[in-house]
């Protein structure tokens, strides 16, 4: 096996033995699942750069040089082709995309190998000993025999070319492999991880290949911290037909965290429905049933047949949340009662849904905490909780995901104090030794404290 690392630099001589330059690079066409080395890059005298074919001059190879089949003079030269990347300039210590491993991993180095007069990349390696080889092959040999010595085992670790992807597209307009799977292609929980290991540059350019829906998607999968930063570096225009088509709770969450400005500029942009409604749930306070709360439910008037009520939910848009339960409400809009789906099913299609709704609700204030509507959520076994104002009628519910993420928030939170402590702790005590060292060695020297 070759690294490209080994090769950079080495000499390239003609059929003579007269050498014409050393390795600058290796090209590669990708279009193929492991691709062949196409072309060869060297600089000759005066450190001049050169390309030529690697099929048609390259009769040897090995870790120590090149050796071409034809002398210097009956050479000619070529260029980049639009299919081609160049390995060192374009992959060498770049960031790519592991649609396997779904995780962006830096390239060290890059594996390749020999079949006959054939180079083919293999793969890249994102580990340790793709540094180290970097600096000196002779180092990583000498770290992995230290190693050995004491029972430690440093491997390589390869991703195989098929499993990536670059994350610049403008490198290459053609599929990089036949088989592995492109970013718009993977879950959108994948992606969303992705992206938040990305600058935001780079976030930004994998996200122009992402439609609409796909990149809603990705955005509500992130982490709250990323969610914010990322809607503000995004196009105004774009960035509130996103929000429009998200879920009005999850987009209330991102709006809230914008600066003020550029909230009111996306709501301006948003259609008056969808504004309307983000609008009303940021009037609620964060950390309450209100401010996690979900206006996305079903509810029927009380005179509803269960039939009647069917064809509402069989008219439900595709992307309409989970329905766990159809609320029932009065001529006043007060929450009377509520109906499961099995309840539903069940039951004759001619029944009134208030004979046969569950009247005994459990519910919570809109001013409720979040650790407190959590709590009722696990405590009563159910998968949503209905926010209800003083007069009883129905604001939105509270669902057992968003109960589980206020745990979470609410577990991080308690282990960034604990971990703050801790190194605080450490600290204090680090500053005693020092001090104490310090007064110890002037005692020792004898130092004159007048």
């Amino acid at each position: 096996m070759l690294y490209l690392s080994q090769m950079l630099g080495r000499p390239v001589v003609d059929s003579t033995g007269e050498k014409i330059g050393t390795i600058a690079d290796l090209a590669i066409s990708t279009g193929e699942v492991f691709p062949r080395i196409t072309s060869l890059a060297f600089l000759g005298p005066g450190k001049t750069p050169f390309m030529i074919s690697w099929r048609k001059y390259v009769e040897e190879f090995d870790e120590d040089g090149i050796t071409l089949g034809v002398e210097s003079h009956n050479i000619r030269f070529s260029y980049l082709q639009p299919d081609e990347i160049l390995l060192a300039r374009d992959l060498l210590n770049r960031q790519i995309v592991d649609t396997q491993g779904m995780k962006v991993v830096r390239v060290n180095d890059l594996k390749l190998s020999e079949s006959g007069s054939q180079l083919r990349l293999l793969g890249a390696e994102v580990g340790f000993r793709g540094i180290l080889r970097g600096l000196a092959p002779w180092l990583e040999r000498a770290v992995v025999a230290v190693s050995k010595v004491f029972g430690k085992k440093i491997d390589e670790q390869i991703i195989a070319w098929n499993y990536m992807d670059l994350l610049d597209r403008d490198l290459s307009e053609v599929q990089l492999s036949v088989t592995h799977k492109r970013l718009d292609e993977l879950h959108p929980a994948d992606v969303a991880d992705i992206l938040e290991q990305l600058d935001p540059q780079q976030r930004a350019n994998v996200f122009q290949h992402l439609d609409d829906a796909q990149a809603t998607e990705a955005i509500s999968e992130m982490e709250d911290e990323y969610q914010a930063d990322f809607i503000e570096d995004l196009d105004e225009a774009r960035a509130a037909g996103l929000l429009g088509q998200m879920d009005p709770d999850d987009a209330a969450d991102i709006v809230r965290d914008l600066p003020y400005e550029k909230a009111e500029a996306l709501l301006r942009l948003m259609g008056v429905e969808d504004a309307t409604e983000i609008r009303r749930l940021l009037g609620y306070k964060d950390g309450t049933a209100g401010g996690m709360m979900t206006t996305q439910y079903v509810a029927v008037p009380e005179t509803y047949t269960v039939g009647e009520t069917i064809e509402v939910l069989r008219e439900l848009d595709e992307d309409h949340p989970t329905v766990h339960y159809v609320y029932v409400l009065d001529d006043y809009e007060k929450l009377v009662g509520v109906l499961s789906l099995r309840t539903l099913v069940l039951t004759d299609d001619r029944t009134l849904i208030k004979d046969v709704a569950y009247e005994d609700i459990i519910s919570v204030p809109p001013d409720e905490t979040e650790e407190d509507v959590a709590a009722d959520i696990f405590k009563y076994d159910i998968p949503a909780m209905p926010v209800v104002d003083e007069h009883g009628s129905l604001l939105g519910i509270v669902t057992v995901d968003d109960a589980w993420d206020a745990i979470e928030e609410d577990v991080s939170g308690d282990k960034a104090k604990k971990l703050g402590l801790k190194i605080a702790g450490v600290a204090l005590v680090a500053v005693l030794v020092l001090a104490l060292y310090t007064l110890v060695l002037f005692q020792i020297i004898g130092y004159d404290w007048s």
